[in-house]
Protein backbone atom coordinates (compact mmCIF):
# COMPACT_ATOMS: atom_id res chain seq x y z
CA UNK A 1 0.00 0.00 0.00
CA UNK A 2 1.55 3.22 -1.03
CA UNK A 3 2.22 6.07 1.82
CA UNK A 4 -0.89 8.08 1.09
CA UNK A 5 -3.07 5.59 1.07
CA UNK A 6 -1.58 3.82 4.37
CA UNK A 7 -2.44 7.48 5.88
CA UNK A 8 -5.93 7.93 4.45
CA UNK A 9 -6.93 3.96 6.11
CA UNK A 10 -5.53 4.84 9.18
CA UNK A 11 -6.95 8.10 9.75
CA UNK A 12 -10.48 7.60 9.13
CA UNK A 13 -12.84 7.60 11.44
CA UNK A 14 -15.97 5.14 10.73
CA UNK A 15 -18.57 7.35 10.55
CA UNK A 16 -18.94 9.99 7.53
CA UNK A 17 -21.42 11.93 6.36
CA UNK A 18 -22.51 13.03 2.59
CA UNK A 19 -25.31 15.78 2.04
CA UNK A 20 -26.68 17.54 -1.13
CA UNK A 21 -27.88 20.89 -1.42
CA UNK A 22 -29.86 22.44 -4.47
CA UNK A 23 -30.76 25.85 -3.67
CA UNK A 24 -31.48 29.11 -4.76
CA UNK A 25 -30.23 32.16 -3.84
CA UNK A 26 -30.17 34.18 -1.38
CA UNK A 27 -28.95 31.36 0.92
CA UNK A 28 -26.21 30.79 3.36
CA UNK A 29 -25.62 28.44 6.26
CA UNK A 30 -22.64 28.20 9.43
CA UNK A 31 -21.52 24.93 10.14
CA UNK A 32 -20.73 25.93 13.94
CA UNK A 33 -18.86 22.62 14.76
CA UNK A 34 -17.03 21.99 11.79
CA UNK A 35 -14.96 18.46 11.59
CA UNK A 36 -11.25 18.11 11.46
CA UNK A 37 -11.55 18.14 7.78
CA UNK A 38 -14.50 18.89 5.33
CA UNK A 39 -14.85 18.29 1.13
CA UNK A 40 -16.89 20.98 -0.15
CA UNK A 41 -17.36 20.22 -3.71
CA UNK A 42 -19.83 22.92 -6.12
CA UNK A 43 -21.14 21.11 -8.65
CA UNK A 44 -23.40 23.73 -10.67
CA UNK A 45 -23.73 27.11 -10.44
CA UNK A 46 -20.72 29.03 -7.62
CA UNK A 47 -20.99 29.41 -3.92
CA UNK A 48 -19.14 31.79 -1.26
CA UNK A 49 -16.83 29.92 1.66
CA UNK A 50 -15.98 31.73 4.63
CA UNK A 51 -13.51 30.83 7.52
CA UNK A 52 -13.35 32.48 10.72
CA UNK A 53 -11.23 34.83 9.21
CA UNK A 54 -13.50 35.97 7.39
CA UNK A 55 -11.87 36.03 4.03
CA UNK A 56 -13.97 34.47 0.85
CA UNK A 57 -13.01 32.15 -1.33
CA UNK A 58 -15.26 31.93 -4.08
CA UNK A 59 -16.06 28.59 -5.75
CA UNK A 60 -16.83 27.82 -9.30
CA UNK A 61 -18.77 24.60 -10.90
CA UNK A 62 -16.29 21.48 -10.35
CA UNK A 63 -14.65 23.49 -7.44
CA UNK A 64 -13.31 21.67 -4.36
CA UNK A 65 -12.61 22.67 -1.25
CA UNK A 66 -10.67 21.00 1.80
CA UNK A 67 -11.35 22.50 4.72
CA UNK A 68 -9.33 21.43 7.97
CA UNK A 69 -8.67 22.32 11.49
CA UNK A 70 -11.56 25.58 11.19
CA UNK A 71 -13.71 26.04 14.44
CA UNK A 72 -16.26 27.21 11.78
CA UNK A 73 -17.41 28.27 8.31
CA UNK A 74 -19.72 29.15 6.45
CA UNK A 75 -20.91 28.83 2.64
CA UNK A 76 -23.66 31.13 0.81
CA UNK A 77 -24.51 31.60 -2.61
CA UNK A 78 -22.47 35.11 -2.41
CA UNK A 79 -20.15 37.40 -0.54
CA UNK A 80 -22.83 39.68 0.24
CA UNK A 81 -25.61 37.61 1.69
CA UNK A 82 -25.81 37.78 5.29
CA UNK A 83 -25.71 34.61 7.56
CA UNK A 84 -29.24 32.51 7.94
CA UNK A 85 -28.85 29.47 9.07
CA UNK A 86 -26.53 28.01 11.51
CA UNK A 87 -25.89 23.81 11.80
CA UNK A 88 -24.76 22.85 15.24
CA UNK A 89 -24.84 19.55 16.76
CA UNK A 90 -25.81 18.03 13.50
CA UNK A 91 -29.28 20.46 13.77
CA UNK A 92 -29.92 23.54 12.00
CA UNK A 93 -31.18 26.85 13.90
CA UNK A 94 -31.82 30.49 13.06
CA UNK A 95 -29.66 33.19 13.32
CA UNK A 96 -31.29 34.03 16.56
CA UNK A 97 -30.84 30.65 18.06
CA UNK A 98 -34.56 28.96 17.32
CA UNK A 99 -34.55 25.23 15.91
CA UNK A 100 -35.40 25.01 12.55
CA UNK A 101 -37.90 21.84 12.40
CA UNK A 102 -38.98 21.46 8.79
CA UNK A 103 -36.28 21.12 5.94
CA UNK A 104 -36.66 21.35 2.18
CA UNK A 105 -36.21 17.56 1.83
CA UNK A 106 -36.04 16.88 -2.09
CA UNK A 107 -34.10 13.13 -2.14
CA UNK A 108 -32.24 11.35 0.23
CA UNK A 109 -29.56 13.48 2.14
CA UNK A 110 -30.46 15.76 -0.51
CA UNK A 111 -32.30 19.34 0.87
CA UNK A 112 -33.24 22.80 -1.01
CA UNK A 113 -35.42 24.16 -2.80
CA UNK A 114 -34.67 22.83 -6.66
CA UNK A 115 -35.59 25.77 -7.77
CA UNK A 116 -34.21 26.43 -11.70
CA UNK A 117 -30.97 28.43 -11.80
CA UNK A 118 -29.70 26.75 -8.01
CA UNK A 119 -26.61 26.17 -6.97
CA UNK A 120 -25.63 22.52 -6.60
CA UNK A 121 -23.43 21.40 -3.80
CA UNK A 122 -21.88 18.33 -2.51
CA UNK A 123 -20.69 18.43 1.46
CA UNK A 124 -18.24 15.50 3.10
CA UNK A 125 -17.11 15.57 6.94
CA UNK A 126 -14.93 13.46 8.08
CA UNK A 127 -13.94 13.35 11.83
CA UNK A 128 -10.13 11.80 11.72
CA UNK A 129 -8.46 10.11 13.70
CA UNK A 130 -5.32 10.40 16.09
CA UNK A 131 -1.30 11.24 15.41
CA UNK A 132 -2.31 9.80 11.80
CA UNK A 133 -5.11 11.79 11.39
CA UNK A 134 -2.96 15.03 12.63
CA UNK A 135 -0.14 13.40 10.22
CA UNK A 136 -2.70 13.91 7.18
CA UNK A 137 -4.12 17.15 7.92
CA UNK A 138 -0.48 18.33 8.09
CA UNK A 139 -0.72 18.36 4.33
CA UNK A 140 -3.16 21.20 4.27
CA UNK A 141 -3.70 24.78 5.40
CA UNK A 142 -6.94 25.58 6.87
CA UNK A 143 -8.69 25.77 3.26
CA UNK A 144 -7.22 24.39 0.05
CA UNK A 145 -9.32 25.09 -2.90
CA UNK A 146 -8.51 22.59 -5.92
CA UNK A 147 -10.04 23.99 -8.99
CA UNK A 148 -12.04 22.08 -11.40
CA UNK A 149 -10.07 19.63 -13.54
CA UNK A 150 -11.27 17.21 -16.25
CA UNK A 151 -10.01 14.22 -13.67
CA UNK A 152 -12.51 15.74 -10.95
CA UNK A 153 -15.54 16.21 -12.28
CA UNK A 154 -16.79 12.64 -13.38
CA UNK A 155 -16.14 11.29 -9.46
CA UNK A 156 -18.03 14.93 -8.48
CA UNK A 157 -20.67 14.34 -10.93
CA UNK A 158 -21.31 10.04 -9.57
CA UNK A 159 -21.07 10.95 -6.22
CA UNK A 160 -23.99 13.26 -6.76
CA UNK A 161 -25.89 10.95 -8.58
CA UNK A 162 -25.27 8.33 -5.61
CA UNK A 163 -25.97 10.72 -2.76
CA UNK A 164 -30.01 11.08 -3.71
CA UNK A 165 -30.17 7.46 -4.49
CA UNK A 166 -31.72 4.80 -1.31
CA UNK A 167 -30.17 1.16 -2.14
CA UNK A 168 -28.73 -1.57 -0.27
CA UNK A 169 -25.37 -0.39 0.64
CA UNK A 170 -25.64 3.13 -0.19
CA UNK A 171 -23.44 4.43 2.67
CA UNK A 172 -20.59 2.19 2.04
CA UNK A 173 -20.80 3.11 -2.20
CA UNK A 174 -20.66 6.64 -0.72
CA UNK A 175 -18.09 6.38 2.15
CA UNK A 176 -15.71 4.72 -1.57
CA UNK A 177 -17.02 7.41 -3.69
CA UNK A 178 -16.12 10.68 -0.80
CA UNK A 179 -12.81 8.93 -0.27
CA UNK A 180 -12.17 9.14 -4.38
CA UNK A 181 -12.63 12.88 -4.43
CA UNK A 182 -10.70 13.12 -1.39
CA UNK A 183 -7.79 11.54 -2.81
CA UNK A 184 -8.31 13.40 -6.48
CA UNK A 185 -8.14 16.60 -4.34
CA UNK A 186 -5.31 15.92 -2.32
CA UNK A 187 -3.24 14.60 -5.39
CA UNK A 188 -3.86 18.30 -7.25
CA UNK A 189 -3.47 20.15 -4.02
CA UNK A 190 -0.11 18.41 -2.73
CA UNK A 191 1.44 18.56 -6.59
CA UNK A 192 0.92 22.17 -7.00
CA UNK A 193 2.53 25.45 -6.41
CA UNK A 194 0.85 26.38 -3.03
CA UNK A 195 1.36 22.75 -1.50
CA UNK A 196 3.11 22.88 2.02
CA UNK A 197 5.02 20.04 2.91
CA UNK A 198 7.83 19.10 0.53
CA UNK A 199 7.18 15.79 1.62
CA UNK A 200 4.30 14.98 -0.76
CA UNK A 201 6.88 15.23 -3.27
CA UNK A 202 9.15 12.45 -1.77
CA UNK A 203 6.11 10.37 -2.14
CA UNK A 204 6.70 10.08 -6.00
CA UNK A 205 10.70 10.89 -5.94
CA UNK A 206 12.78 7.78 -7.32
CA UNK A 207 13.95 5.44 -4.25
CA UNK A 208 12.67 7.77 -2.01
CA UNK A 209 9.44 7.02 -1.98
CA UNK A 210 9.89 3.64 -2.20
CA UNK A 211 11.74 3.58 1.19
CA UNK A 212 8.90 5.72 2.69
CA UNK A 213 6.52 2.86 1.19
CA UNK A 214 8.58 0.36 3.47
CA UNK A 215 8.83 1.82 6.49
CA UNK A 216 4.77 1.82 6.34
CA UNK A 217 3.86 -1.42 5.02
CA UNK A 218 6.51 -2.59 8.17
CA UNK A 219 6.72 -0.43 10.51
CA UNK A 220 8.23 -3.27 13.28
CA UNK A 221 10.34 -4.40 10.78
CA UNK A 222 14.48 -3.46 12.37
CA UNK A 223 15.43 -1.07 9.58
CA UNK A 224 18.47 0.45 9.26
CA UNK A 225 19.47 3.10 6.83
CA UNK A 226 22.03 0.47 5.30
CA UNK A 227 18.84 -2.09 4.59
CA UNK A 228 16.73 1.11 3.18
CA UNK A 229 19.47 2.18 0.94
CA UNK A 230 19.86 -1.27 -0.28
CA UNK A 231 16.05 -2.04 -0.82
CA UNK A 232 16.16 0.87 -2.92
CA UNK A 233 19.18 0.46 -5.38
CA UNK A 234 21.30 3.42 -3.29
CA UNK A 235 24.44 3.82 -1.37
CA UNK A 236 24.31 4.67 2.41
CA UNK A 237 25.18 7.99 2.24
CA UNK A 238 23.18 9.05 -0.97
CA UNK A 239 20.21 7.79 0.28
CA UNK A 240 20.58 9.32 3.70
CA UNK A 241 21.15 12.45 2.39
CA UNK A 242 18.17 12.54 -0.29
CA UNK A 243 15.92 10.75 2.31
CA UNK A 244 16.67 13.92 4.90
CA UNK A 245 16.40 16.56 2.19
CA UNK A 246 12.94 15.54 0.53
CA UNK A 247 11.27 14.32 3.92
CA UNK A 248 13.09 16.95 6.07
CA UNK A 249 13.95 14.54 8.89
CA UNK A 250 16.81 11.91 8.27
CA UNK A 251 15.11 8.05 7.71
CA UNK A 252 15.57 6.85 11.39
CA UNK A 253 14.56 9.92 12.53
CA UNK A 254 10.94 9.10 10.02
CA UNK A 255 10.65 5.38 11.57
CA UNK A 256 10.65 6.43 15.29
CA UNK A 257 8.08 9.46 14.64
CA UNK A 258 5.87 6.70 12.67
CA UNK A 259 6.67 3.80 14.89
CA UNK A 260 5.29 6.51 17.58
CA UNK A 261 2.19 7.82 16.22
CA UNK A 262 0.90 4.40 15.60
CA UNK A 263 1.70 3.60 19.20
CA UNK A 264 -0.25 6.55 20.68
CA UNK A 265 -2.93 5.83 18.35
CA UNK A 266 -3.19 1.93 19.46
CA UNK A 267 -2.87 2.89 23.45
CA UNK A 268 -6.14 5.12 23.09
CA UNK A 269 -8.04 2.55 20.78
CA UNK A 270 -7.77 -0.27 21.76
CA UNK A 271 -6.89 -2.62 25.21
CA UNK A 272 -3.91 -4.01 24.00
CA UNK A 273 -1.02 -4.41 26.98
CA UNK A 274 1.91 -1.84 26.43
CA UNK A 275 4.04 -4.65 25.70
CA UNK A 276 2.05 -6.40 22.87
CA UNK A 277 1.93 -1.98 21.36
CA UNK A 278 5.52 -2.62 21.94
CA UNK A 279 6.28 -5.20 19.60
CA UNK A 280 3.86 -4.32 16.69
CA UNK A 281 5.55 -0.85 16.41
CA UNK A 282 9.30 -2.63 16.56
CA UNK A 283 10.30 -2.98 19.81
CA UNK A 284 10.95 -6.26 22.08
CA UNK A 285 12.22 -4.54 25.34
CA UNK A 286 8.82 -2.44 26.32
CA UNK A 287 11.55 -0.50 28.60
CA UNK A 288 13.23 0.99 25.55
CA UNK A 289 9.80 1.44 23.95
CA UNK A 290 8.57 3.78 26.95
CA UNK A 291 11.55 6.05 26.74
CA UNK A 292 11.11 6.53 22.99
CA UNK A 293 7.35 6.94 23.48
CA UNK A 294 8.23 9.82 26.49
CA UNK A 295 10.52 11.03 24.17
CA UNK A 296 8.15 12.52 21.81
CA UNK A 297 5.26 12.71 23.79
CA UNK A 298 6.69 13.88 27.37
CA UNK A 299 4.38 11.07 28.96
CA UNK A 300 4.89 7.27 29.83
CA UNK A 301 2.55 4.94 27.69
CA UNK A 302 0.96 4.59 30.81
CA UNK A 303 -0.10 7.90 31.40
CA UNK A 304 -1.17 9.02 27.74
CA UNK A 305 -3.92 5.74 27.40
CA UNK A 306 -5.46 7.58 30.75
CA UNK A 307 -4.95 11.41 29.73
Amino acid sequence: MDVLSDLLQRAQARETLVRQVIARGPWSVTYADAPSLSVVATLGGSACLRLDDGVPRLLGAGDIALISGAGSYSIADDPETPASYVVRDGRKYTIDGDPVEGREYLAPRTYGDGLPGATTMVRGAYDLRGGVGDRLLALLPPVAVVSATPNTRPALDLLTTEVAREEPGQDAVLRKLLDFVLVLALRAWCAGPDALPSWYQALSAPAIGDALRCIHEDPAHRWSVAELAAEVGLSRATFAARFAKLVGQPPLTYLTMWRMTLAADLLRSTTETVTTIARKVGYEDPFAFSVAFKRVYSQSPTTWRTA
